[in-house]
């Protein structure tokens, strides 16, 4: 039953393809590549792909990738905006046939007696001459093992992916057959082999575990010990993601996404409707000790959180939706659960950053950095770093914007990144080491300063006194920058000062002191929030504590005027102290009063400027009062 025709022209269509939601078809017409919605209306894209007929296209549901061969002797990636991303050397005959893994990482290139295996960027993994005439068509096995190939000379080639390596500290594990693995330490040189019952399928080498997924079983080993792994059965045999944290791993496949413990402990299974399992790799899932995030695909500006352990919606069930496309995600590793953070990247390739926390008011989303490629968070501190146009940028302290971001250029570390060529991609950020694998496949290894890692360690564990010692030692202006931001977050005021000093910060270290000299605690808190910017926050802090001129005086300081006035309206109180300042303002600038509701308030309204100082000197008696008597309370309460 034909139920209609998408196109019609005057040359052959040699190769068709669905785009990855089924609602566009790619096909080719001669030397041009053609992407035409099911929509009646919508606009078709074209354009010239190669410069010999097209023989064969490919596109993939997890990256979104496009691939074409043609009689040029090439084959080409595109992106599906038909931007290309890589171009090969011309080959000695056509390109017969192409084709992905499912799960998007590789694919292979059919010509005249030549079978490649590709990374998704395009580079050569190998390169092998089968007696088979050209291949024709390529069909991979669901779990991404094997592929099968369509001879000329009627035969069928049946290949399988093996040679994969992880490596992982001093750890390099290499898959030598199908179903054995060759671990290697390289500081002794120790050799062991793991042998399978059945063909391996996933792996992955993280935090001192190698998690290995078999056609049906799951093995965990111990760095420690290689003889003894643990091992459970699976449910469905296709894994196509692992994903590792300090404390858990995180399995993927078709059914579904499944936590498990180290000790093969299953412990949740987070789901959200429509989600489909098929589509996820590592840069639309993030896993840390006690979140996951998982970007969702139908529509791709949220993000869904759910706590580890429970497999439930995080906080009040909120999700995290952004103005624009995300396109990769990833948690931070260390820390408490209530500052975690989730960094993202999104279509206008700009980084962002927020708290995963969600509970009541709307959390910032702040931007950290522009035409930023590719992240990674380090393995042992919360440490970001990211491949930016021309740089590789390393945010020792990326919190530093919630606390003070006119200090965030000094936390940073730069360094030109033109020697990895175009489109490269961090593949692990472990310890003080960045691994970067360029567009030709090379890996290139990064040290970063190992300073601010220690600072993070002494940070988390209250030891302030080490912190200073070590920046005094070091003497870097972006560690004592990493300390001033750390100490105002966990407000200690005292390495606050200090830090601030040593960066050549007078004015803030001058709004430090006069922060030490406020009588009460809550005045204090209120004042180390401002600082970092929290004016709505600050003034709650008051508020709550009953402190409510001090309330009225911090907008008035900061010129709010309409929200100063509201205040003393609202709690009937320093309605003429609000007026006496506003006056004092306009008076100073030559100005005459035009906002409607100072103007009905100051009708017939005397201002005594004797008569206001003396009732903000009785506020502040009352506050130390206040201050002092709830200290003594405490003392008794503990002679008690």
């Amino acid at each position: 039953m034909l139920r209609s025709t998408l196109a019609q022209q005057g040359t052959p269509v040699y190769s068709v393809v669905w785009g990855p939601d089924s609602e566009k078809v790619l096909y080719t017409a001669g030397k041009q590549l053609i992407i035409k919605p099911l929509q009646p209306n919508a606009k078709v894209l074209q354009w010239k792909a190669h410069d010999g007929i097209i023989l064969k296209v490919d596109w993939n549901s997890v990256n979104d990738l496009i691939l074409s061969a043609g009689e040029d002797c090439k084959y080409k990636v595109w992106d599906s905006y038909g931007r290309p991303l890589y171009n090969s050397q011309p080959h000695e005959h056509p390109i017969t046939s192409v084709a992905w893994a499912p799960d998007g990482e590789l694919f292979a290139v059919g010509s005249f007696h030549t079978l490649r295996l590709c990374d998704k960027t395009g580079w050569s993994y190998a390169l092998e001459k089968p007696n088979t005439g050209s291949i024709f068509n390529i069909a991979w096995s669901i779990d991404g093992t094997q592929i099968a190939g369509a001879c000329g000379n009627g035969h069928v080639v049946f290949a399988h992916v093996v040679e994969q390596r992880w490596e992982w500290k001093n750890f390099q594990v290499t898959l030598t057959k199908r179903r054995t693995m060759q671990v290697r330490n390289v500081l002794n040189d120790a050799v062991d082999l793991l042998e399978f019952r059945d063909r391996v399928i996933k792996a992955s080498l993280n935090y001192a575990h190698l998690v290995v997924s078999t056609s049906l079983q799951c093995y965990v080993f111990s760095t420690k010990n290689w003889n003894t792994p643990l091992i459970f059965d699976l449910k469905e045999g296709t894994v196509s993601l692992i994903l590792q944290a300090e404390r858990h791993f995180l399995l993927v496949d078709g059914g579904g996404i499944y936590l498990y413990s180290y000790e093969g402990r299953f412990i949740s299974s987070p789901k959200f409707p429509g989600m489909r399992t098929d589509i996820l790799n590592a840069q639309t899932v993030s896993l840390s000790n006690d979140t996951i995030a998982i970007k969702d695909k139908a529509d791709e500006k949220i993000i869904f959180l759910f706590e580890a352990s429970t497999g439930k919606p995080l906080g009040d069930g909120k999700l995290l939706s952004h103005k624009n496309e995300i396109l990769e995600i990833a948690l931070d590793q260390k820390g408490l659960t209530n500052d975690r953070k989730i960094a993202f990247i999104d279509k206008n390739r700009d980084l962002y950053i927020t708290s995963v926390k969600r509970f009541g008011k709307e959390e910032q989303i702040i931007k950290l950095g522009t035409m930023v490629h590719t992240l990674a968070w380090s393995d042992t501190c919360n440490i970001l770093c990211g491949l930016q146009d021309t740089r590789f940028t390393v945010w020792y302290y990326p919190n530093t914007v919630y606390v003070d971001r006119d200090i965030l250029p000094k936390t940073l570390y730069e360094r030109d990144a033109s020697e990895f060529s175009k489109n490269p991609h961090i593949v692990s950020f472990v310890g003080n080491q960045v691994t970067i694998r360029r567009a030709d496949g090379s890996l290139i290894h990064i040290s970063i300063s190992p300073y601010p890692g220690i600072l993070h360690e002494y940070v988390s564990s209250s030891k302030w006194e080490d912190g200073v010692r070590l920046c005094r030692f070091v003497k870097e202006q972006t560690m004592w920058a990493c300390l001033a931001a750390m100490a105002v977050a966990n407000r200690d005021m005292t390495t606050a000062e200090i830090a601030y000093a040593a960066i050549g910060e007078i004015d803030k270290v001058q709004y430090i002191n006069s922060i030490k000299d406020l009588p009460s605690k809550e005045s204090k808190v209120a004042h180390i929030l401002m600082f970092s910017g929290n004016i709505q926050e600050a003034e709650m802090v008051l508020l709550q504590a009953g402190l409510v001129y001090q309330a009225i005086q911090i907008n008035i300081n900061l010129y709010n005027w309409e929200r100063a006035l509201e205040l003393a309206v609202k709690y009937k109180t320093h309605v003429d102290t609000v007026l006496a300042y506003r006056q004092k303002f306009l008076e100073t600038f030559g100005k005459q009063e035009t906002n409607k509701r100072y103007l009905q308030y100051a009708e017939g309204l005397q201002i005594d400027w004797e008569k206001i100082k003396a009732k903000i000197e009785m506020e502040i008696t009352k506050e130390r009062e206040q201050s002092s008597s709830s200290q003594s309370s405490k003392h008794i309460g503990l002679k008690h």
